[in-house]
């Protein structure tokens, strides 16, 4: 097979702290998805990176910051971050976000 499975039982869960862990999914050079499971009140800092990233909400509840714009998403929503956007989160219901990053992040895969 000429494709990147990954099957979620067998995918480490990273514990970043503060409430908020990290699973790598499937992956090659140009895409990355990542499951990323926050407890209520965890916050995803600002930051940036070179990467366009797409995020599902799963579940739960979030506060998204982009460029200091606020915009609340349930389960269901999704927002597109272009390239080098400050922008973070706080969950404000416990919840799970499908994060999808091209080109993949190699720090994730390096930690």
């Amino acid at each position: 097979m000429n494709a990147n499975v990954a099957i979620r039982s067998e995918r480490k869960v990273q514990d970043l702290g503060g409430g908020v862990k990290r699973r790598v999914l499937a992956y090659n050079d140009d895409l990355m998805t990542v499951e990323v499971i926050f407890e209520k009140g965890a916050e995803g800092s600002v930051h940036t990176h070179p990467h366009t990233q797409c995020t599902y909400v799963l579940s739960g509840k979030f506060e998204y910051s982009v460029e200091g714009e606020r915009v609340t998403l349930n389960a269901g929503d999704s927002i597109v971050v272009p390239p080098d956007l400050p922008h973070g989160t706080i969950c404000l219901e416990a919840g799970t976000l499908i994060d999808t990053f091209t080109p993949m992040r190699k720090d994730f895969i390096n930690e």
